[in-house]
């Protein structure tokens, strides 16, 4: 059964009438993010540099969740903005935000040029910052007038990290400063954002099968920036980091999205500033 067709068991809430951002969209994780939270009832304003993907992506959901679409690279510095605007325009109101937008540019650190390494703090850190800048105003006021109306309405952040953030992994210096640097986003937000009951955690992946998990070949890569970026892991590399979990396999994207739908629903109302790992046990 393919992630287009695929029914997801009821969940024990209900998201409807919350509208989410979820940013790269348009495959992979980032794609049943969207399935999940649709499924349980929100609306979505979805971005991807790639559009096609994106219409795929929407055209993967379900009547009657409504997905907007925006296509746009995140490392423009104008673009974060315009997501935001998008968000407002077509749901009037922001309740999730998921930062799930980035990709992997690897290199010992002694080949790693200083372009490499600011593309990956640009979209794993700076992105998601952007972003969260830009909602800030709706967030906060909207916040302050529920808090003087008596009302408590509880909103989400969800940052996307990796073990490779966590515990670092050789031939990722770029990679694994960007999400480590989310980490710390995410812990500063949830002490800022607290006061506007706004709940801000992240969730650092494992091994998820994903295109930048797919066995290496000379064909997998990426265009970024006017160039073409390398994507996968060598075969014999996948096999042995699926034979050290502890679950002895790779994660699925709709597995990975399970542990960010419960960082979006009231399930984790009493939760921030955590950061869960989904990785089946296994690290670097």
């Amino acid at each position: 059964m393919t992630a287009n067709n695929l029914a997801f068991p009821e969940p024990p809430f209900t998201l409807s009438g919350k509208s989410a951002i979820v940013t790269g969209a348009g495959r992979g994780i980032g794609r049943a993010i969207v399935q999940r939270l649709a499924a349980a009832g929100a609306s979505a304003l979805i971005c991807d540099l790639d559009g096609e993907a994106l219409r795929q992506t929407q055209a993967s959901v379900r009547a009657p969740a409504c997905v907007a679409t925006v296509q746009g690279d995140l490392m423009d510095p104008v673009f974060p903005q315009q997501v935001v605007d998008a968000a407002l325009q077509n749901f009037h109101a922001i309740d999730i935000v998921v930062n799930c937008a980035g990709f992997s540019w690897d290199g010992v650190i002694q080949k790693t040029t200083d372009e490499q390494f600011l593309a990956m703090l640009n979209i794993h850190v700076v992105a998601p910052f952007r972003l969260l800048r830009a909602a800030s105003a709706y967030l906060r006021e909207t916040a302050k007038q529920e808090i003087a109306q008596g009302r408590r309405t509880m909103r989400k952040v969800v940052n996307i990290t990796s073990i490779s953030g966590t515990d670092g992994n050789p031939g990722q210096a770029g990679y694994s400063a960007g999400k480590a640097g989310v980490i710390g986003l995410t812990k500063t937000l949830a002490k800022e954002w607290g006061r506007y009951n706004i709940n801000v955690n992240a969730v650092g992946f494992g091994l998820i099968q994903t295109r930048m998990t797919q066995p290496l070949t000379h064909e997998g890569t990426i265009s970024m920036a006017g160039r073409e970026i390398p994507i996968g892991v060598q075969p014999a590399m996948l096999d042995s980091m699926a034979a050290a979990c502890p679950l002895g396999r790779i994660g699925t994207p709709e597995e990975a999205a399970g542990a960010v739908l419960f960082f979006c629903s009231p399930l984790s109302d009493y939760v921030t500033g955590e950061v869960l790992i989904c990785g089946g046990g296994f690290h670097f």
